[in-house]
């Protein structure tokens, strides 16, 4: 993941999403620690705080020289400069092990010139749901991450997250701003598709006006919101209250600057305004199997738990139709669609083995997605569909059939025969009965080329293959796991029939020794990675990039 530190901050910033106004120029700060000399007492991997004293400020271009009364000084990128005056303390920590060091700056104001005494800018990463405070007022905390100047966390007002990411006005108050739905020039009730239209449509006139990059920037904060669920709720309470809580869009992540006050404790920043944010985004084309989406009626949700990502397309962007019953035979469909976009780092925390975890994932905005679809997909639909009617009338006895594998492992020839005895037509895959959607054909496509038998059992697929035993379940997140020979295939599978893989796992009552357990191998990220390491253990010799194709 592209970090928003200083690599993000010099030159130009492209067009954002959801949070534009911020990068219409107002970039967090780029450090360059110029002329610190003998003023920075420190070993080689030492972090040291730096506090000085702004004597001067002076502009460059595109960043602004902040020279301190002790004859040092650092670039500033313009946006934080203008914020600064001679006087003001600054703190930031140098760190010289680490090139991404200087993201992070707490600037102290003179209090007797009014208003707020500070400003913070600091990487951040997850964002609270809203809460109440003691007085009743609502806030969002979010978190700093990496933080090295004592703040661990930033209080966030609702009402100013609500006058950052909620308004099309920004700089207004927030009596009556024209809403999202006025800037897209559509009704209340539109849907998602609809909302896709109205954004390219808007596109197109701002482009022939020539509007202003923050008319394009309010265009696209607007289809981001209103595109995301749970943003366009919270977004439809404002236009009835506008003290109703509000969600940090997307999650949080990315580098922020606010003015406010540190607390007395210094642990905690009390914001009073978000003046930047940047999300941490970055670029990404890929492949996405159709059988891994959930198909709504308005919407199609892509989300793949190997990479982490989560896509939402509409029937605009993604030119077909479909609705919720494709969810009943989505796993007979081959088709893949390329999905190129930006995405943003998202994330929530979940209670796994007795504490909580932050999963972090990336989701892509709605304003900046592109879908391209094979020129075939409509007869690949339709393939897949008629192939579902076709074996519908077969439900119960493919029922039958898996009770059957439940109870006893069975070989696939044996299974054609059983299925031929119940009717099913001969080209029925028997490797259909324990499929899941999900699961990626490549994985098992690989295995089957090397096994001389193949059977099914409770969920999941044992094959012998010629230097070992492999039982692989067909669903993301497990692995693969690999046995010695047996002297036949009949004593390993009377053994393995009274236990789990989790039990081999954990090698209760011996399983894992009497089954000749020599480990397994993670799907991960990358199948071609799983199938490297799969031919080493296989002793293969073959070429691993002819062999992958």
């Amino acid at each position: 993941m592209r970090r928003a530190g200083p690599s993000l901050m010099a030159g130009h910033v492209p067009l954002n999403e959801m949070t534009q106004a911020s990068f219409d120029g107002n970039q967090p700060a780029r450090y360059s620690a110029l002329g610190m000399g003998a003023s920075i007492q420190s070993s080689a991997n030492t972090e040291v705080i730096l506090r000085r004293v702004v004597a001067g400020i002076k502009r460059e271009g595109e960043n602004t020289v902040c020279r301190f009364n002790d004859g040092g000084s650092v670039h500033l990128a313009n946006c934080l400069a203008a914020r600064i005056r001679p006087g003001d303390k600054i703190t930031f920590p140098l760190a010289m092990d680490s090139p991404g060091a200087g993201t992070e700056i707490c600037i102290r104001k003179d209090p007797s010139v009014g208003g707020d005494h500070g400003l913070y800018q600091a990487p951040i990463s997850y964002a609270g749901q809203p809460k109440a405070d003691k007085r009743g007022r609502l806030y969002v905390r979010v978190e700093v991450s990496t933080g090295r100047l004592g703040i661990s966390s930033i209080h966030l007002p609702c009402d100013v997250v609500r006058d950052y990411f909620y308004t099309s006005a920004r700089g207004e108050p927030w009596i009556h701003p024209p809403s999202f739905y006025d800037v897209l020039r559509i009704t209340l009730a539109a849907s998602l598709a609809e909302l896709r239209l109205a954004f390219r449509l808007r596109q197109l006139e701002l482009r022939a006006g020539g509007a202003s990059k923050r008319d394009h920037a309010t265009l696209e904060r607007a289809l981001n919101i209103l595109a995301r669920p749970e943003l366009r709720s919270c977004y439809d309470s404002l236009l009835n209250d506008s003290s109703a809580p509000v969600l940090f869009p997307y999650g949080g992540f990315g580098s922020i600057l606010v003015a406010g006050n540190r607390s007395r404790d210094g642990v905690t920043f009390f914001a009073t305004q978000i003046l930047t944010f940047l999300p941490e985004r970055r670029e990404r084309r890929f492949h996405a199997p159709l059988r891994y989406f959930d198909f709504h009626n308005d919407r199609a949700i892509y989300r793949d738990a190997r990479r982490k990502v989560e896509v939402t397309v509409d029937q605009s962007a993604l030119p077909i139709t479909w609705d919720a019953t494709w969810n009943q035979w989505k796993h007979l469909l081959g088709a893949k669609v390329e999905l190129k976009g930006t995405f943003v780092e998202t994330g929530k925390y979940r209670h796994r083995r007795g504490e909580w975890q932050l999963m972090k994932w990336e989701t892509a905005l709605p304003s900046r997605i592109a879908v391209k679809a094979p020129a075939n997909l409509t007869e690949q639909v339709e393939a897949a569909r008629n192939r579902y009617h076709r074996f519908g009338e077969f439900s119960d006895a493919l029922a039958n059939i898996r009770a059957r594998i439940e109870r006893e492992p069975m070989e696939r020839e044996q299974l054609r025969n059983l299925c031929w005895n119940l009717g099913l037509p001969g080209d029925f895959d028997i490797a259909q009965i324990n499929w899941q959607p999900s699961f990626d054909a490549f994985f098992l496509r690989e295995l089957s080329k090397r096994a001389r038998r193949f059977y099914l059992f409770r969920s999941e697929y044992i094959l012998e293959l010629e230097r070992c035993l492999v039982i692989e379940t067909p669903q993301p997140g497990h692995a693969t796991y690999l046995f010695s020979k047996s002297r036949t295939m009949e004593e390993f599978l009377a053994i393995y029939r009274t236990c789990t893989k989790g039990e081999v796992r954990r090698n209760c009552g011996n399983s894992a020794e009497k089954l000749g357990f020599l480990g397994r191998i993670a799907h991960g990220a990358n199948p071609r990675t799983w199938l490297k390491e799969l031919r080493s253990r296989l002793d293969e010799s073959t070429d691993f990039e002819t062999d992958s194709q």
